[in-house]
């Protein structure tokens, strides 16, 4: 631990701080997170305090000594590895990924290449840096990968920026939109099939292990788009996903495989499409998965049989075990 942590640590976590908010474009979905996280904390331990992501955040962390941090945040700078290293110079402890994991499983561009050297199937894509003539990179990767793709900016989550598309112009158009996102776009081949998603928990001590894996269902004609993630009734989650039990024990292979090879710890959350065939294809790991009550990692620890605040207790006591191992 750091110098600004108390001289004498506890035999067990007592004071958690819950950070939140930040300037992100999910700076809202990360406060419905943190206020979910904080309460049920507060049923396992005496002192919790909630801290915003802002300029006061260093002074705040010092003059409260935490013993555990749990970064309810989401999208840059603090799910990126960002706040991640600053806790780190802290010498705070935190539940979650490290620097390395939050940054690449961040990076979808980087990340996709991560998975498919080590043979993990994804979706085939192109990468388009420069901003300057999206109407050639347009035309450019419908060449390469059909008339059906998925556009996405490479650092953002929830969703945001995110455009299913067909046909020339509508492309360019969604790889603008995604540059007012971000700096670098993802253009992928669009995979029919199901939405899947399976979490992982990696407690200290502990085998990680996947949860029971979600098939997310949305009204025809829809996605499980940012209004569908987040709007209470507009997406149903069913739970253990009703597929085969060779393709169910298959993505929990890749989603253990892909939270392993990125380093993550504590928890993440992989995303899937299930073609037709029963092909499983890996589309991205969030490292902080949300925890607002339309949320699917709760969901599926609750299938595993953990309630929240039980989640929540060995999430904390995951992370200090870990900080103060020998």
């Amino acid at each position: 631990m750091s110098t600004s942590a108390r001289s004498t640590p506890s035999s067990a976590p007592e004071r958690i701080v819950v950070i939140y908010g930040g300037d992100s474009r999910e700076a809202e979905v990360s406060k419905m997170t943190a206020n979910g996280v904080a309460n049920a904390i507060r049923a396992s331990f005496p002192e919790v305090e909630m801290v915003a992501m802002d300029a006061k955040l260093i002074h705040a962390l010092q003059r409260l000594e935490p013993d555990v941090i749990y970064p309810a945040v989401h999208g840059s700078p603090g799910e990126d590895g960002t706040l991640q290293g600053l806790l780190e110079m802290l010498g705070m402890a935190y539940v979650g990924s490290g620097v390395v994991a939050s940054a690449c499983g961040m990076d979808k561009l980087l990340a996709k290449r991560v998975f498919r050297a080590i043979g993990l199937t994804v979706p085939d894509d192109v990468a388009i840096l420069d901003p300057s003539n999206t109407r050639r990179a347009a035309q450019e990767a419908l060449d390469q990968l059909g008339h059906e793709v998925a556009v996405k900016p490479a650092t953002q989550g929830s969703a945001l920026g995110v455009t299913l598309v067909r046909g020339n112009e509508d492309v360019q158009s969604a790889i603008d939109r995604a540059f007012e996102f971000d700096d670098r776009v993802l253009v992928e081949r669009f995979v029919h099939g199901r939405e899947i998603t399976a979490g992982v928990l990696d407690l200290y001590g502990e085998k990680p292990a996947s949860l029971p894996v979600i098939e997310i269902v949305t009204p025809k004609g829809t996605w499980y788009d940012y209004q569908h993630r987040y709007t209470p009734g507009l997406s149903e989650h069913i739970v253990p996903a009703q597929l085969p039990k060779s393709v169910l024990a298959e993505i929990e292979r890749v989603a253990c495989e892909a939270h392993a090879i990125l380093g993550c710890r504590e928890l993440s959350r992989a995303d899937f499409i299930v073609d037709s065939d029963n092909r499983v294809y890996l589309l991205e790991v969030n490292t902080l998965p949300g925890m607002t009550p339309t949320s699917l990692y709760p969901d599926a620890a609750s299938a595993a049989g953990l309630s929240f605040e039980e989640l929540m207790r060995r999430l904390v006591t995951s992370a200090w075990q870990r900080a103060h191992a020998a």
